[in-house]
Parts: structure tokens; sequence; C-alpha cells
């Protein structure tokens, strides 16, 4: 059949027309992500622009990149202890709540995901509901609590107040990969005589890795971005880099350059956690806990 009959036929488009369909759809998905992607790295590549620039340039001129590039921004927040310290308060508190959550998420997952107890369902619900509300409902309470024993303005406090959020988020999403491995490995591993501790971490931790990973990653990103508690429960010792920059505000006015550096480290560590579980998020999104 001929190219001439084939387009006579109705319903029917001869292969040259076919494929320019095809490529119009094509290039349409490629412009439509291409101006996807702009749309989210401009404020990045602006943040990036700005760390670049002295302070004059930033408020005198507006340019796409630097006249004249200055590391000088980057160079005051790795030595002034002003600043870096409030990286270390945050990685500290960060790592302490993400290990903490994880401890407790992780043999509570397995009871809810085993096991069946009165109220269970409602326990369950319950523990989502804390992570419901918004921080600022328990940044009172949690300051009155703090000041009466002593750990206000501690690296732990802010870690405990974030575990209050991060728990329940990371016992639902383990909850969800414990129950994609079957109970028989429970039972098979219970005949051949492991204790539960050993069979736990083991053989049960490995199956649920991706998990492990998914919830990690949630806990970090949370307490890393978090700033109402997190400024509310420290002032001197422990106070973090969210908190610094916003008090950036001095006498000759805000330094524009160097709040920018701030904010381009800010986002290393963020992007350094996302790279590294990549993967395990991607099947958090599969098992539909994501």
């Amino acid at each position: 059949m001929t190219d001439a009959t084939t387009d006579r036929i109705p319903g029917k488009l001869a292969p040259s027309g076919r494929n320019r369909r095809i490529r119009a759809s094509v290039n349409s998905r490629a412009i439509v992500m291409t101006l996807y992607l702009i749309f989210l790295l401009l404020p990045i590549y602006w943040l990036v622009n700005m760390s670049l620039k002295t302070n004059f340039e930033i408020l005198n001129s507006f340019t796409l990149w630097p006249r004249k590039l200055t590391l000088e921004n980057y160079a005051t927040i790795l030595t002034d202890p002003a600043w870096y310290s409030g990286y270390i308060n945050s990685l500290i508190y960060v790592v302490m709540n993400t290990v903490i959550s994880l401890a407790v998420a992780l043999p509570a997952a397995y009871a809810f995901s085993r096991y069946s107890f009165l109220g269970d369902k409602h326990l369950f619900f319950w523990l989502l509901t804390n992570r419901m509300a918004p921080p600022a409902v328990f940044a009172l309470p949690f300051f009155q609590l703090y000041s009466s024993v002593g750990l206000f303005d501690t690296h732990i406090a802010v870690a405990l107040a974030h575990c209050l959020f991060n728990v329940p988020l990371a016992v639902w999403i383990l909850e969800g990969f414990m129950r994609g491995v079957p109970k028989e490995i429970d039972e098979t591993a219970y005949i051949d005589g492991y204790p539960f501790p050993r069979f736990f971490v083991k053989i049960f931790m490995p199956l649920i890795a991706s998990g492990i990973g998914v919830a990690a990653f949630f806990c970090f990103m949370f307490s890393w971005v978090e700033l109402l508690l997190s400024r509310t429960l420290t002032t001197v010792d422990a106070k973090p880099i969210a908190a610094i920059m916003t008090r950036t505000q001095g006498a000759a006015g805000i330094d524009w350059g160097v709040l920018a550096a701030a904010g381009v480290l800010t986002i290393v560590p963020g992007a350094l956690v996302i790279y590294f579980v990549r993967n395990y998020i991607a099947k958090g999104f599969a098992l539909g806990r994501v």
C-alpha cells in the first residue's frame, strides 16, 4: 500500500505524519521540563550569584553575574566563630535527633507491623496527630519545661523537641516497609535460636535498609530546616545557623553577601543527604510511603 493510499484511509496516519507528531510531543515535553527546571533553579542561582558579590554591588546594581567576583563572604562564614559555630550546633542536634528518632521508631514500627493489640490503630493515629500540629503549639511548653530542668540552650533540648515530630513520621514510614517483610522470616529466625536483638539487627534491619534511609532523610531534613523551636530553645551555646541568619542586621544594615553565602552553605548538607539516599527515596515512593 502506498503512502497516498494510507493517507486516504480514515484514522490512519502516514509514517511521516506519525513521526512529526511524536517529535512535536517530545519537543513540547522538553520545553516544559526545561522551563520547570529554570523555575526551580533560578532562586538557587541568584543566591549563589549574590554570595559572590560585594554588598555594594548587590545594593547598587542589577547584574546576572558578578562584575567583580569575591570569596570574602565565604571567608567570613568560615573564619568568624559567630557564623561557623551555628553550623556546628545545627549538625550536632540534627544528628542527635536523627539517631534518637530512629532508635525509638524502629521497635515501635516493628510492634505496629507485627502485633495486634487493644487500641493499636488509635495509638497509631494519635502518633500521626502529633506530626500534624504546628511547632508553635509546643514552643512555650518546651521553653518552660527546659528552663525548669536546666536543659535550655543545649543541643539535646532541641533534639528532643524535634523528636516529637520526627518519631511519628519515622514510625509511619518504617511500619510500611516492615509490613512488606514476610512474617515467616521472623518465625524461621526464632526456630533457629536467634535472640530477638540479634535477629533484629543482623537480619531484619538489612531487609528494611531502604526504609531506614528514607526515615533518616526526613528526620534530618525537618530538623535541619526547622526554625521556631530551635530559635526559641536556644540563645548562645546551641544557637543554630537558621537562627543566626535571622539576626544579621547591624548598625550598617544587612550584609546581603554574607547572608547569601550562609544560605548557600546551608543548602549543601541537605543536598549531600539527598544525593546519598536518593535510591532509598525512590523505593519509598514505589511503596507509597513517601
